[in-house]
């Protein structure tokens, strides 16, 4: 379908006004708001996160695809919760106590988003006590961890632990600059992702999602 296609590349490109104004024609054209996410705005995501992991294009270029992918995602979960489209899964996302860096852990939230993931981001500098607070009420079934210091990466361990005590099974992602595979084998997380796209095909992995 045309208009899908032209949608999809307006987003790999970061047209965010095409992209708006595409979305909206495909759904005046009867397009239904579920085939647009998978069709078009999923499959222009993959492609930025291919290319990002490939290292044909680097993080500015991703922060304005997830741009121009925020301006169609405005004009389609309105008509997404009408029609009752489900989400994929539901990620929590936060950085942890004592770090103010968010840039990664918002990418890894846009990449979720276009994939179409609900996504609950907590912000930076979050406590144990929150994250736990939150997942027993949103029941999410992946918390993602960011941490860009290693003065604070091994708090992660904390989160991981007060999760587990509470009975929360979610699946415990981890990332960021300091961190490593080994390190998340370590704390006992489920997975480890060295970047934003990664972090996704991890998500999908370990939901076995397609």
């Amino acid at each position: 379908m045309q208009v899908l296609e032209a949608l999809c590349e307006s987003v790999q490109k970061g047209k965010s006004k095409d992209t708006a104004e595409l979305a909206a024609k495909a759904l005046a054209e009867g397009v239904a708001p579920e085939t647009i996410l998978d069709k078009a705005l999923i499959k222009a995501m993959e492609i930025v996160g291919e290319k990002y992991k490939n290292g044909e294009i680097f993080v500015p270029e991703m922060l304005i695809a997830a741009r121009a992918l925020n301006k169609a995602l405005e004009i389609l979960e309105p008509e997404m919760l009408k029609a009752s489209v489900k989400a994929k899964g539901t990620i929590l996302l936060g950085t942890v106590k004592g770090d103010l860096h968010d840039i990664g852990k918002n990418l890894v939230g846009i990449m979720f988003k276009g994939s179409g993931f609900n996504v609950i981001d907590l912000g930076t500098d979050v406590a144990v006590e929150t994250f736990v607070a939150a997942a027993i009420e949103h029941k999410p079934d992946i918390i993602g961890l960011s941490s860009l210091l290693t003065t604070t990466m091994n708090y992660m361990q904390l989160i991981i632990e007060g999760v587990r005590k509470n009975g929360i099974l979610s699946k415990v992602i981890v990332g960021g600059a300091p961190v490593t595979s080994e390190f998340a084998a370590k704390i006992n997380a489920d997975g480890y992702a060295d970047n934003a796209a990664s972090a996704v095909d991890l998500g999908k992995s370990l939901l076995r999602t397609a």
